[in-house]
């Protein structure tokens, strides 16, 4: 089954679904492996492999490759720009930073990464990347004009953009290490423009009651990252996690 349509199933069955973002720049392929090793035994759905700094070249490929060694959930690249790319994952969020200023991360990454991705037919999952302050290193990196907290409706016209551009998933993202997630208002209201297309929010979530108040306000799925790199029990904090936003 593709990536897509089994995450969609995921949801038709269990109502949300549970990423788990591994930065290859953060730890070696060995430890990724066993982080993603301890966050499929907390009821993770899939991994996703990627950062904004560094995630790039061997590194990339040896995390890619160790982590499906120790798990069979799908890989997805997580992707900073079009060195980001390793044909050895099952898929990609080919996706588009609409709120950056610089042109590069808006369409020439995903110009000059497209015929990789058609090589070595990985799976392209199109989305819209936004990020929301306070943006952290993405934000930078990618040169966005921050979106506010506290205006929901510029999140949604940007999310209403991209899916009417045939955008499949919308990612809200506030950056990782941010000190508090996407609020439920904004979710709620890109989820209401957005229907039936899937709903992302990552950057933030800490804990059980932060993943519950963003799935409650509508998103789909939740990513979860910055804080497994902290914890001793990566499986715990998942299932924590996983058991608040699933039914």
């Amino acid at each position: 089954m593709q990536v897509e349509a089994h995450l969609q199933k995921i949801i038709d069955q269990e109502g949300k679904v549970h990423l788990t973002l591994i930065d290859p720049a953060s730890q070696t392929p060995e430890r990724a492996a066993e982080i993603a090793l301890a966050a499929v035994e907390g009821g993770t759905d899939a991994i996703m492999i990627g950062g904004s700094t560094g995630a790039s070249g061997t590194l990339l490929d040896e995390t890619v490759i160790k982590i499906k060694e120790k798990v069979n959930v799908p890989t997805i690249l997580f992707p900073g720009s079009s060195a980001g790319l390793s044909r050895y994952a099952d898929a990609v969020f080919f996706m588009s930073l609409l709120n950056s200023r610089d042109i590069g991360y808006v369409i020439t990454n995903q110009v000059l990464g497209a015929p990789l991705v058609y090589r070595s037919q990985i799976e392209p999952i199109s989305m819209a990347y936004l990020i929301v302050e306070p943006g952290g290193t993405v934000g930078w990196v990618g040169d966005a004009k921050l979106i506010p907290r506290t205006k929901p409706e510029i999140a949604a016209v940007y999310a209403l953009a991209g899916k009417y551009l045939g955008m499949h998933y919308t990612y809200l993202e506030a950056g990782s290490g941010a000190d508090k997630p996407i609020n439920p208002e904004m979710i709620g209201a890109v989820k209401q423009v957005l229907g039936e297309n899937k709903l992302i929010v990552g950057g933030g979530i800490r804990d059980a009651e932060a993943a519950k108040l963003c799935a409650s306000a509508g998103a789909d799925m939740i990513v979860t990252g910055t804080v497994l790199e902290e914890v001793k029990n990566v499986t715990a904090k998942v299932a924590e996690i996983v058991s608040a936003i699933k039914r």
